[in-house]
């Protein structure tokens, strides 16, 4: 649902504004709130960012969140999954982990929803390339298939069950294959 306030709000203001559940985000002047998850999208989710966790948590090499806010660029977006190598997490002085995520995640996950728009999520993957993110992929559970975007080279699609997922160089121990994503929805 988008909403357009009564008078343009600045990233900033947008910032103060209370969270919306589910999360609102911010694009190009505009409000823009994510659908609400249905079951496909909440098993995909929840299956994979603790998959990814368990490669790359352990020796410190990356981590991976989920519905988190990474506003840089001039917007504020919440991807489903946002992956941040270990240096690059935003930490308070005492080491903990920072609640403010002010650049682009290293590798960004969506997975799309019912009825979302998904040149709009395609938008927000490409916003993060251009902004330094290394990959990005966009799921699609109706069509068993994800989106592999890198920067500065062509989408590729991967829907074919035996297939091995690519995943960036610093997950390289992640394995996946399309069957076994997917999989994760008959459990």
């Amino acid at each position: 649902m988008v909403q357009t306030p009564a008078k343009p709000l600045t990233l900033e203001e947008f910032l103060q504004l209370p969270e919306t559940e589910p999360p609102s985000e911010y694009i190009d002047g505009l409000i823009i709130q994510k659908p609400m998850p249905q079951g496909e999208h909440s098993v995909i989710q929840t299956e994979l960012a603790p998959a990814i966790n368990l490669v790359v948590k352990p020796k410190q090499i990356a981590r991976a969140f989920t519905e988190l806010r990474c506003t840089f660029g001039g917007r504020s977006t919440v991807p489903d999954i946002a992956v941040f190598l270990w240096g690059r997490i935003p930490r308070k002085e005492n080491g903990g982990i920072a609640n403010v995520f002010s650049i682009a995640p290293d590798w960004t996950i969506e997975i799309l929803s019912p009825d979302q728009s998904q040149t709009k999520v395609t938008k927000n993957i490409l916003h993060c390339l251009k902004h330094g993110t290394q990959m990005g992929w966009l799921i699609d559970p109706d069509e068993q298939s994800v989106f592999v975007y890198l920067p500065d080279q062509a989408t590729t699609v991967y829907d074919e069950p035996e297939t091995r997922l690519p995943v960036p160089e610093f997950a390289k121990d992640f394995n996946l294959t399309v069957e076994g994503l997917f999989s994760w929805l008959m459990e």
